[in-house]
């Protein structure tokens, strides 16, 4: 049996775009059409009173109806199309920037379905245990996304999702199905969870223990698995590799694939130590640095495909979390402008920009070499471009990195004009340390509810 990873409850409202990474591609509708008989046995479309001249015994050859959504799966009595499945995919192909194989679509395809089963048992189960969610929640979720995302205009994220293939419909049903089964949990598991106060003194007393040691921040997708589909299991995960490989969204397969608790998060593990993993994917995890992949890696049970998020050192002060203020100098370059020409602007930039007498001379000089600057004074180093942390950090007060930027983009450089250091943290507190052994604990559990659902439904496939 695998070993459960760690996870936590989170609100669908935090979720960018139910980090969705919003997106697809248009739906594939059913090319349905209807194959005439051979000429000499062609009905005449009408004889010469203008009556139409159909046989009695009309035979229907291929598809009867190209509208018709016909059934893909019954699920306890509830319907799913291949309308409901295509525009759910049209939501991943999207979020890969429509760079999917037609291979890769039919294997997205089933995946896809078994979310969706389980999405409808989800909701099916909140139901029958009288747990309702109204029409005023799911469009006050989706208002959300659309504001984190289009502008506070819920129109625009309409007109999106059609273009792309999508529905706001199927978003919504999304959504309905995250909250009925969170509340599902809050009600029937999360009571009857408990954590006594010598558990949670004992994590803490570990965790001051393990001061200045790592931990990590990783995201997991897991793909179960047994003897006689495990090959298979294991062609699909790699498969899903070389797709995040080729620029995919981690949080976007991580949603649709994992059939970990963690799914709903984008995978997202939070901050663990590797002793909280499971051996296969500790060993993996310790040679692993930010931004990487690794996998699919055989564990127990399955597959696990991880992504390292991020690093840090337990109860210690992290350079990269210094609060920094900041100056944008750049200069553009007008489109068209021949390479040679570009150069020569970004050498004569670079020169200027050394001259800055500290963060109160950069307009001036910006004005006379035809730069703008920007300033932002709350941003953290470790939310710049991985390439630019290091320098940022070796900085003085009033230093520039070294110019970046490309021909689109034109030439630019960053200006330390202050920093705040972050100071070294105290851990959870014991409340915050409870809610995460509770939540642990509730999303295993959670999974052992869904397997049963899944195990006593009745499932009919087209």
């Amino acid at each position: 049996m695998r070993r459960p990873l760690q996870g936590r409850l989170r609100g669908l409202a935090g979720r960018s775009a139910l980090a969705l990474g919003l997106a697809a591609t248009a739906i594939s509708p059913v090319a349905s059409s209807v194959a005439m008989a051979q000429a000499e046995r062609r009905a005449a479309p009408a004889d010469a009173s203008g009556q139409l001249n159909i046989p009695e015994n009309v035979q229907i050859f291929g598809k009867s109806d190209p509208n018709m959504r016909r059934a893909t799966a019954i699920i306890n009595g509830e319907i799913l199309t291949g309308t409901d499945i295509d525009q759910r995919l049209a939501l991943i192909v999207s979020a890969n920037g429509g760079k999917v194989s037609a291979e890769e679509q039919e294997r997205l395809r089933l995946q896809v379905l078994r979310n969706l089963i389980d999405e409808t048992l989800q909701i099916q189960e909140a139901k029958s245990a009288g747990i309702e969610v109204d029409e005023d929640e799911v469009n006050q979720t989706y208002e959300r996304v659309a504001q984190q995302n289009f502008g506070q205009n819920p129109a625009a994220l309409d007109k999106y999702l059609l273009s792309v293939g999508s529905s706001a419909a199927s978003l919504k049903r999304q959504i309905r199905g995250e909250l009925s089964w969170q509340r599902l949990l809050r009600r029937n598991v999360q009571p009857f969870v408990n954590v006594s106060d010598g558990e949670v003194r004992e994590m803490i007393e570990r965790l001051k223990a393990a001061k200045g040691t790592e931990e990590y921040r990783i995201g997991e997708i897991y793909l179960s698995a047994n003897d006689t589909n495990r090959q298979q299991v294991e062609a699909n995960a790699a498969q899903i590799v070389e797709q995040l490989k080729k620029g995919g969204s981690f949080v976007a397969y991580a949603r649709q694939y994992s059939e970990a608790s963690t799914a709903s998060v984008g995978g997202d593990l939070g901050w663990i130590k590797l002793a909280q993993l499971p051996s296969e994917l500790a060993t993996a995890a310790n040679t692993m640095q930010p931004g990487q992949l690794a996998g699919p890696i055989p564990i127990p049970g399955g597959y696990s495909i991880l992504y390292m998020i991020d690093k840090r050192q337990v109860l210690t002060a992290d350079p990269r979390d210094s609060v920094l203020s900041l100056k944008q100098i750049s200069l553009n370059f007008p489109k068209g402008t021949p390479e040679k020409d570009a150069a020569a602007k970004a050498a004569t930039f670079a020169a200027a920009v050394k001259t800055i007498k500290g963060c109160g001379d950069a307009e001036a000089v910006a004005n006379r070499i035809g730069a703008s600057v920007v300033a932002n004074d709350q941003i953290k180093a470790r939310d710049l471009p991985a390439a630019l942390q290091d320098s940022m950090l070796k900085l003085s007060i009033g230093e520039v990195t070294p110019p970046f930027g490309s021909m689109e983009d034109g030439v630019r450089v960053l200006m330390l004009c202050g920093r705040d250091d972050p100071k070294v943290s105290d851990g959870p507190s014991f409340e915050e340390m409870q809610s995460q052994i509770e939540d642990d604990r509730v999303n295993k559990r959670a999974q052992t509810y869904l397997r049963d659902l899944r195990r006593d439904a009745v499932i009919e496939y087209n």
